[in-house]
């Protein structure tokens, strides 16, 4: 099984980058985007509904914001749309697809970047979300937790980590957060079971040369109940060209896609 998941900061931007020419060559089971901005009465063009997958968007309700979309080689057995905050579902954060006992779902965390009152929303979101992460957990199916989660884990996870340590996505909270799934609640970050190494980023600013100098931050995941750390079989970050200011995060499972 084969899982993508990418920002792609504007689908409508990240298809005239090429993302779309690129999609069909990588026999994807399942794909997760986020940050699509665009609503879906926009995505007329067959481009934006490509040919033998099932696609799924949910948008955000103001326009050219947020917005998450899934992929799939069959249709879901069920999707579920938002988590039911009237708040972050008018952000369209939250879409799960089912099929048999696995669900993917793409999910896009809040950023806290542009100001301490979206900081705040952002630790809301994050109080409220572990324990749906919790039930999620006791369910019983094998979860893989797609997209971006704006927050980089460790010092190994961006590169100038000591000058970020009081931003958003390396505040010692927002690191603790993350300590909590993977230590407390058991989550799995997939990336690392396969890739100890550093420098292995999925985000760029768009300052300065931070891309060309790989000057980065990994902040986009597949996170994954325990029931699939030993299915894991191999993880990608694709550089090879620039669809957006993040990457493709592309992961391999020894685990049969339900028919």
């Amino acid at each position: 099984m084969r899982i993508i998941t990418l920002n792609v900061n504007g689908i409508r931007a990240g298809a005239r980058k090429g993302f779309f020419d690129w999609l069909p060559q990588q026999n994807a089971d399942v794909v997760c985007l986020q940050e699509i901005k665009g609503q879906t009465h926009q995505l007329t063009d067959p481009l934006y509904w490509p040919e033998g997958l099932s696609c799924y968007y949910l948008d955000a309700e103001k326009p050219g914001y947020s917005g998450v979309a899934l992929y799939a080689v069959r249709e879901p057995d069920e999707v579920i749309q938002g988590l039911g905050w009237p708040d972050m579902d008018r952000e369209a954060r939250y879409l799960e697809a089912r099929f048999g006992k696995l669900s993917v779902v793409s999910l896009y965390l809040p950023s806290g970047s542009s100001s301490e009152e979206r900081q705040a929303v952002k630790f809301d979101f994050l109080e409220r979300f572990l324990p749906v992460m919790a039930e999620l957990m006791q369910s019983g199916r094998d979860y893989v937790l797609c997209g971006d989660w704006n927050i980089a884990h460790k010092p190994i996870d961006l590169k100038n980590w000591r000058s970020n340590q009081k931003n958003s996505g390396f505040l010692p909270e927002e690191r603790a957060w993350l300590d909590k799934v993977f230590d407390e609640q058991r989550w799995v970050d997939a990336f690392r079971v396969v890739n100890p190494e550093s420098d292995q980023y999925t985000w760029w600013s768009n300052r300065g040369q931070a891309w060309a100098k790989n000057v980065g931050w990994r902040i986009d995941y597949q996170i994954v109940t325990p029931s699939l750390r030993d299915c894991i079989r191999s993880a990608a970050i694709y550089k090879d060209e620039l669809f957006s200011d993040h990457a493709p995060l592309t992961i391999d499972y020894d685990y049969p896609f339900p028919a």
